[in-house]
C-alpha cells in the first residue's frame, strides 16, 4: 500500500496518541512471568505488541485484552511452558530480542522467527552476551531464526556494552532473574530504562546509578496496576507536523515523558520550537504530562552529544524532516545505531529526501542537511514505519503531493495514524496496490 499526502493546512487541535510501545511489550513480558494479576490501561494494541502477546499465549499465559485493556495471569518466574511451535514476532526487533532474553533461562527449548525484514536484522549483539552468561543459541549467521536451547544454568555477568542500547540491556536483564547473585551492566551512554523502573515497582532489587545498572536475582515479581502513557515517539510526529505548519497549535494529553526518552524535545527546543510541558504527574513509575506547541520558525543546529543522540535514537527520522525546514544548516553526527533499525535510516531518508529535491549530504556516521523545500513526487519506505510517517508530515509543507510507498508496517507502533493526522487537518489517504492514482 502507499500514502498521498498534500499540501494541508492544519488546524489547531487537542489530542491524544496510542500508548507507549516500549512500555507496552514490557507490560507483557514482565507481567507474564510474575506472581498474581496485572492489570494495565492504554496497552498499544499494534501488530507489534499483538505478536508479543501472542507468544505468551503459546506458553500457556492467559491474558485478556480488548483494544487498549489488558490483563494478564502471570505464571511466575517458572511457569512458563514450551510453545507446540515456532514463535512468529513478525517485524517485532524489540519482543525478539527482549524474548531471546527471557526464554535464554527457561527449562524447555525454544525457536523464535520473524518476518522478511526481521529475519535481516542482527541480533549478534544480544546473543554474544547471553552466551557469556551460559545460554546456549544458535541463529543463522547471527540473524533469525534463533533456537534456544533450554535446561541451561544461567550466570550473573558483569557485563560493559560496546553500544548503548535498551534492548540489549533489557535482554539481559530477563535473562538475570534467573540468575543467582548480582548481574552488572555498564552502558556507554545513557538509554531508556523503562525496564529498571517496571522491575523496581514489581519489588525486584535494581540500581541505576550514573552508567551502571546493578540487579540482584529476586525470588519473585509483584503484579502490576498501571495505565501506561500516550507514545512519545508517537507524539512526536504530531509535534513535527505542527511545528513545520502555519499559525496553528497543539495539545497531546497524558504523553509519556521519561527523561531517557526525551532528546527529541531537547533537540527542537534548541532548534527554537515553541513547546511547553504542563500538568506534570506519573503513572505507576512513569513521568507524564500535557504538550503545549504551536508553529515555529526552526534553525539549524549540529547534534553531536552522544548522550543526546541515544535519547533521541528512534525519533532521528522526523528530526531529518524538521532539519530540511529549519534555516541555515544542521550536522548530525554519532548516529551509526539507525543503519541497524528496520532499514539503513540514514540510507533511506538521505535517499528520499534527495529524491524529493533536499539538499542532504550521507556520511558514514552522519548526515548534513540544508534548508530546503521539498518537491513533490516519490518515496519508497523500504517498509519502515519510522520512515513512511516521517515523509507524511513532510508532505505538509511540500509543493506538491508525496507519495509513500510500502507503507503497511505502520500498524507495527501506530495504529490509527491515517485517522489521527485526518483530524489535525492533513490531506492523508491509501491507495491500495490495484488502485491508480495521479499525484
Amino acid at each position: 500500500m502507499n500514502f498521498y499526502v498534500s499540501p494541508s493546512k492544519l488546524k489547531d487541535s487537542e489530542i491524544s496518541v496510542p500508548g507507549d510501545k516500549s512500555i507496552s511489550h514490557r507490560a507483557l513480558i514482565f507481567s507474564a512471568i510474575a506472581d498474581g494479576v496485572s492489570h494495565f490501561t492504554g496497552f498499544l494494541s499494534s501488530n507489534d505488541c499483538l505478536a508479543t502477546l501472542e507468544a505468551f499465549v503459546k506458553m500457556g499465559v492467559k491474558i485478556e485484552h480488548n483494544d487498549t485493556d489488558l490483563i494478564v495471569h502471570g505464571v511466575g518466574l517458572m511457569g512458563l511452558k514450551k510453545s507446540t511451535t515456532p514463535i512468529d514476532l513478525g517485524n517485532s526487533g524489540t519482543a525478539v530480542r527482549l524474548l531471546t532474553g527471557l526464554l535464554s533461562a527457561q527449562k524447555f527449548d525454544s525457536v523464535l522467527i520473524g518476518d522478511s525484514s526481521l529475519s535481516k536484522r542482527p541480533m549478534s549483539r544480544i546473543i554474544r552476551p547471553l552466551k557469556e552468561m551460559g545460554a546456549e543459541i544458535e541463529s543463522c549467521s547471527g540473524c533469525l531464526p534463533i533456537i534456544l536451547m533450554g535446561n541451561k544454568n544461567i550466570s550473573s555477568i558483569l557485563y560493559e556494552m560496546p553500544l548503548a542500547s535498551a534492548q540489549v540491556k533489557s535482554s539481559i536483564l530477563l535473562a538475570s532473574l534467573y540468575a543467582n547473585g548480582e548481574t552488572t551492566i555498564i552502558e556507554p551512554n545513557i538509554t531508556r530504562d523503562h525496564s529498571e523502573r517496571m522491575l523496581r515497582v514489581m519489588k525486584c532489587s535494581i540500581l541505576n546509578r550514573d552508567n551502571k545498572i546493578i540487579m540482584k536475582q529476586p525470588e519473585k515479581l509483584q503484579s502490576l496496576d498501571m495505565q501506561i502513557p500516550g507514545d512519545f515517539s508517537s507524539a512526536a510526529f504530531l509535534i513535527a507536523a505542527f511545528l513545520i505548519s502555519t499559525k496553528s497549535s497543539l495539545i497531546l494529553r497524558d504523553i509519556g515523558i521519561n527523561s531517557t526518552r526525551i532528546g527529541f524535545l531537547t533537540i527542537i527546543k534548541q532548534m527554537g520550537a515553541k513547546i511547553e510541558l504542563s500538568n506534570i504527574r506519573s503513572f505507576g513509575n512513569e513521568p507524564v504530562a500535557d504538550i503545549h506547541l504551536e508553529s515555529s520558525r526552526l534553525q539549524g543546529i549540529d547534534i553531536d552529544n552522544p548522550d543526546l543522540v541515544s535519547l533521541s535514537i528512534d525519533e532521528f527520522p522526523i528530526i531529518f524532516i524538521l532539519a530540511a525546514y529549519a534555516d541555515g544548516i544542521t550536522r548530525i553526527s554519532g548516529i551509526d545505531e539507525l543503519r541497524y533499525k528496520e532499514s539503513d535510516r540514514i540510507k533511506t531518508m538521505c535517499e528520499g529526501m534527495q529524491n524529493l529535491g533536499v539538499s542532504v549530504k550521507e556520511q558514514k556516521h552522519g548526515v548534513t542537511i540544508a534548508n530546503s523545500k521539498f518537491n513533490g513526487g516519490e518515496v519508497d519506505s523500504y517498509g519502515d514505519h519510522r520512515i513512511a510517517m516521517s515523509f507524511a508530515v513532510a508532505a505538509i509543507g511540500a509543493n506538491n503531493a508525496i507519495k509513500i510507498k510500502d507503507i503497511e508496517n505502520i500498524d507495527t507502533s501506530f495504529p490509527g495514524f491515517v485517522n489521527l493526522m485526518q483530524g489535525i487537518g492533513v490531506a492523508i489517504s491509501i491507495q491500495e496496490p490495484n488502485e491508480r492514482q495521479a499525484l
